[in-house]
């Protein structure tokens, strides 16, 4: 082996981990998938905030219905529904539960109690995911609509979850995916844990919103 080749291999060899995670997430399109999903989320999620606020100040005030819903539903169903929906690719938006918890008496507890029950249910989704791929039908037909998420997810693992857990996309998603393609529970348990971290910034400013 020329002098040469030694010296590009000993430069492989020591280069720093997050250098070569860099190179390789810039490489596959990492940062540019992550770049056109925030700009696919953010004239949504605009309007989205533009329409409640024209809502609630037009329409019906958010405020009164989010105080019928505390008066009207128990915390049990309440709960039992998020739960269902977080485990179910994310079929409600978060914030509509994370506002209510604001009306509760107790906002705190409920609020944690709605980040576990969306980290468990993302871990339930990632079984499912793994069950899924026993049912050939089942199986099929995610491998032909969920294509996209399963190939990224191949190639991006734990970011792709951290994603999920940290940003509007729906966490479900990422982790019913992950166990699709057998991605290591463990790692899933521990980068899921993100998803704690959403709920507390995502509280902290609705909380501000809401009455």
């Amino acid at each position: 082996m020329s002098k040469k080749n030694k010296k590009n291999n000993k430069k492989k060899i020591d280069k720093p981990h997050y250098k070569r995670l860099h190179n390789y997430y810039n490489r596959t399109g990492f940062y540019m998938f992550i770049w056109i999903s925030l700009k696919k989320a953010f004239w949504p999620i605009v309007g989205a905030v533009v329409g409640i606020l024209l809502f609630n100040k037009y329409v019906y005030n958010i405020n009164d219905g989010l105080q019928h819903m505390t008066e009207t539903f128990s915390r049990t169903g309440v709960l039992v529904t998020f739960f269902i929906s977080e485990t179910i690719l994310g079929l409600i938006p978060p914030e509509i539960f994370i506002a209510w918890s604001k009306k509760t008496e107790d906002p705190i507890v409920n609020i944690s109690l709605l980040a576990t029950l969306s980290y468990l249910g993302g871990l339930c989704a990632y079984f499912i995911g793994r069950a899924s791929l026993k049912i050939d039908s089942v199986r099929n037909y995610l491998e032909v609509k969920m294509a996209k998420n399963l190939k990224n997810t191949s190639k991006w693992g734990g970011f792709l979850i951290l994603v999920g857990a940290l940003l509007p996309l729906p966490f479900a998603i990422s982790c019913l995916t992950a166990g699709m393609i057998k991605y290591p529970f463990k790692n899933v348990v521990f980068v899921g844990l993100f998803r704690f971290a959403r709920f507390a910034i995502y509280a902290w400013a609705i909380f501000s919103v809401v009455n």
